[in-house]
């Protein structure tokens, strides 16, 4: 897919962040969209934004943990718009707390978003991008996909499941030969409202040695990338079929840890925490 112009691309999480970034770069190139998120207000300011570009916008409530909503959501657009050529499964939450603290709710409600929520927008928009006869499937894990870091064990588990997911994909694709790829996207830390929005728990003080708000500004300090580049890049990555995208320089050198160190870098990571918690 060299060209974006006069495709169809639906986007989940397009309220803001990567996914308002995705939408708007897409419609510069002369992309129609089908956005959805939860969060009515940012998904109208993000169409209004695309539409200035004079492309075809859709919008819709959709909660990705919701699997009839997401099947009827891709039925729609493949309705009104005649065809989908893209998705982008990035509708994403955080979740901080020790495993030993964190709440069965909790835990189920990050998995039914960031896991579940990517497996329904594949499952349910797959048959119409292999209608459309150029289609692409891009689903957002992150760098806690490839290594896993304390206080984050729900997030780093609906992101290796997504990896997983995505690379079992993209091998079925390949070997049945039909116009459809798809790409797994390991962001580093991107200039998003992810960490404000994410449910913590105390517990995190116990391995980190702040607060909540302590959490929240890290993370801020280590968001390094704008949504703007991430979503270049991702785009970069659709247009050459890569199989994985890694996005920002962080998600690099992390890469690069894991690949030297795949057991060991979990020694670098605990050393790296006492260090903080002190």
């Amino acid at each position: 897919m060299r060209s974006f112009v006069d495709r169809v691309a639906a986007i989940t999480g397009a309220a803001s962040g990567i996914g308002r970034a995705l939408a708007l770069e897409l419609a510069a190139e002369r992309c129609h969209l089908a956005l959805s998120d939860v969060d009515e207000r940012g998904l109208a300011e993000t169409a209004r934004l695309a539409g200035e570009h004079g492309v075809r916008v859709g919008t819709a409530r959709i909660d990705v943990a919701r699997r009839d909503e997401v099947h009827r959501w891709a039925d729609v657009v493949a309705r009104e718009h005649g065809r989908v050529n893209l998705i982008f499964n990035n509708a994403g939450v955080g979740l901080g707390a020790t495993i030993e603290a964190m709440s069965y709710d909790d835990f189920e409600w990050l998995m039914g978003i960031d896991f579940w929520g990517v497996v329904h927008g594949t499952k349910a928009f797959l048959p119409h991008l292999k209608a459309s006869g150029d289609g692409h499937v891009v689903n957002v894990s992150s760098i806690f996909g490839l290594v896993g870091i304390p206080t984050q064990g729900a997030y780093n588990a609906a992101k290796f499941a997504v990896r997983g997911f995505t690379e079992a994909l993209r091998e079925e694709l390949d070997i049945v030969g039909v116009a459809v790829s798809a790409t797994c996207v390991h962001p580093g830390g991107v200039k998003t409202n992810i960490a404000q929005m994410a449910r913590l728990d105390p517990s995190i003080g116990d391995v980190t040695g702040g607060d909540m708000d302590a959490a929240r500004a890290g993370f801020e300090r280590v968001a390094l990338t704008t949504p703007r580049a991430a979503a270049r890049k991702i785009l970069r990555g659709v247009r050459r079929k890569a199989r994985r995208v890694l996005v920002g320089g962080d998600a690099y050198v992390v890469d690069l840890m894991q690949r030297l160190m795949p057991a060991r870098y979990q020694l670098l990571v605990a050393a790296f925490s006492r260090r903080m918690g002190r």
